[in-house]
């Protein structure tokens, strides 16, 4: 059968990579057509566009990329309505996937549409509910709350697991990670800037500000090479803050504590047992628009599925270099601090349970299949 899947950044590609080799397991004449990245492309098919074209974050940075954001939705209409999928596959990335669910729902309606990685609907503008179960046929949840949210709108959905212990699962440490990368034996901290190019230019230099106050350990930034390695090296400091790029879980593996950028990050920086910093910045017009919306207490995944306060979060103003040391310090060299962390990381893993993401929802998209 033929699948077309959009995953518009660097976690959805790999996701959608995931679910793509478990759906070839299932249907040996499985084609694949996509936007996406180097990790769908890895396991076969036909690349449309990248996601480094795509992935704009913020309000303002959204706005300022407005026409690539709608040649984007326009190019990848009109590829979708030739090819004639025998299933629409969406991963994350609401704000482009919704609008591409609502065309091809009207204009197209005997193409089914499954959507894995729900939209985070559950932090603002709720009601977006009454609207999703409507152009969406099959929804895959991957925190275990959502579940009971789309309840509360008469969505039935399912939750299959959580892809980042599937991926964390599938990880074999590289065993010269040191040496590999030239890195000394000092405690690692782990910076994790994020994987765009705005995210780097907020986040990267106040994270390594705090460097004076930890001579003792060296930092490591986990870079990704859908970027331009200029916007790294320049903090690049021998034996102090070194670069290594698509290593991130090496990285973690290693690491005594990190710095981490909000997002999916935090939660895998969690299965690795890494106790950390949430950091969070972003331009003032989209961080006000954001505050004015958002419906929840927490922004780190850590938080959220936990429901309370695992982790510390840093939010724009927050986020400056002297709370950034003060909350490391913390975590460095109080211990008790370190356990009740760990203390938490481990409720969150018993709270998602299922390790097996991937492979239940090609289970269930390809049996909706069979089954039509």
């Amino acid at each position: 059968m033929k699948y077309y899947i959009i995953a518009g950044e660097r976690s959805g590609d790999l996701h959608a990579s995931n679910l793509m080799k478990e759906i070839c397991k299932l249907d040996s004449n499985a084609s694949f057509r996509f936007f996406g990245g180097d990790f769908m492309q890895q396991v076969g098919g036909e690349l449309v566009t990248h996601y480094r074209q795509m992935a704009f974050m913020g309000f303002l940075e959204v706005f300022l990329n407005l026409d690539k954001v709608w040649a984007n939705i326009k190019r990848c209409k009109s590829d979708i309505s030739q090819y004639q999928p025998d299933a629409l596959i969406l991963v994350d990335y609401s704000g482009f996937n919704l609008r591409i669910a609502k065309f091809i729902k009207k204009n197209h309606p005997q193409i089914p549409i499954h959507y894995y990685i729900s939209p985070k609907i559950w932090a603002w503008n709720q009601s977006r509910a009454n609207k999703i179960k409507k152009i969406i046929d099959h929804m895959y949840v991957i925190l275990p709350f959502e579940k009971a949210f789309y309840k509360k709108f008469d969505y039935e959905v399912d939750y299959v697991g959580n892809p980042c212990l599937d991926a964390i699962k599938q990880f074999a440490p590289n065993p010269n990670f040191l040496i590999d990368n030239k890195l000394s034996s000092k405690p690692i901290i782990a910076v994790l800037p994020g994987s765009r190019k705005n995210e780097i230019e907020n986040m990267l230099h106040f994270m390594v500000s705090i460097l004076p106050g930890f001579r003792e350990y060296q930092f490591v930034v986990a870079g990704v090479n859908n970027l331009d390695s200029k916007y790294y090296e320049a903090f690049h400091r021998d034996g102090i803050v070194n670069i290594v790029y698509e290593q991130t879980y090496d990285v973690l593996s290693h690491a005594k504590a990190a710095l981490v950028t909000s997002g999916t990050a935090t939660l895998e920086t969690a299965l690795f047992k890494v106790p950390q910093v949430v950091c969070y910045s972003t331009s003032t017009i989209t961080y006000l628009i954001i505050r004015a919306l958002i419906k929840v207490k927490f922004i780190s995944l850590v938080n959220l599925i936990a429901q309370k306060q695992v982790v510390k979060e840093l939010i724009q103003d927050d986020f400056s270099p002297s709370n950034a040391m003060d909350e490391m310090k913390k975590i460095l060299e109080n211990q008790h601090y370190r356990s009740k962390i760990l203390a938490g990381y481990d409720e969150i893993i018993s709270i998602l349970g299922n390790e097996n993401a991937s492979e239940n929802t090609a289970k269930l998209i390809y049996s909706s299949l069979i089954i039509k």
